[in-house]
């Protein structure tokens, strides 16, 4: 590609906002599988029985992880909203697609000429041997 394009403000701060979200839904899926090994961890007796501690570490793994997929549907908006972003503002891009089937359209375009200008010709040929043929033959 060329070399980096200025952006509006308006697109730059869009693209600073996406950045965002991305550096925090990475850190909460992080931060939140941490605790969740944490938590797996056994420790030695606490004041709580065990079965009290186990079924406040399972309530604990059960809200992380409900973070971590809230985390994971966000960052698949992001994706979303970053092709959308790309798909309408990548003018560039578009026109060098345009350009290039352009240029692909012109040389079919041009061989499809030369085959045509070539069969006129046979044709033509051919066709001057017949009448050729036909005006010197006796069944006219």
């Amino acid at each position: 590609m060329a070399a980096q394009r200025v952006l509006p403000q308006s697109k730059e701060s869009l693209l600073q906002n996406y950045n965002k979200r991305l550096k925090d839904d990475i850190r909460s899926i992080l931060d939140n599988f941490t605790e969740i090994i944490k938590t797996a961890k056994i420790e030695d007796e606490t004041q709580v029985s065990r079965a009290t501690q186990a079924e406040q570490d399972h309530y604990e793994m059960h809200v992380r992880a409900a973070n971590i997929v809230r985390a994971g549907e966000s960052l698949m908006k992001l994706v979303s909203d970053l092709k959308q972003f790309l798909i309408l503002n990548d003018f560039p891009s578009v026109n060098d697609a345009i350009s290039l089937q352009n240029q692909h359209l012109r040389s079919l375009q041009e061989e499809c000429d030369k085959k045509l200008t070539s069969l006129r010709d046979e044709i033509a040929i051919d066709l001057y041997e017949l009448e050729e043929e036909y005006y010197s033959s006796r069944y006219k």
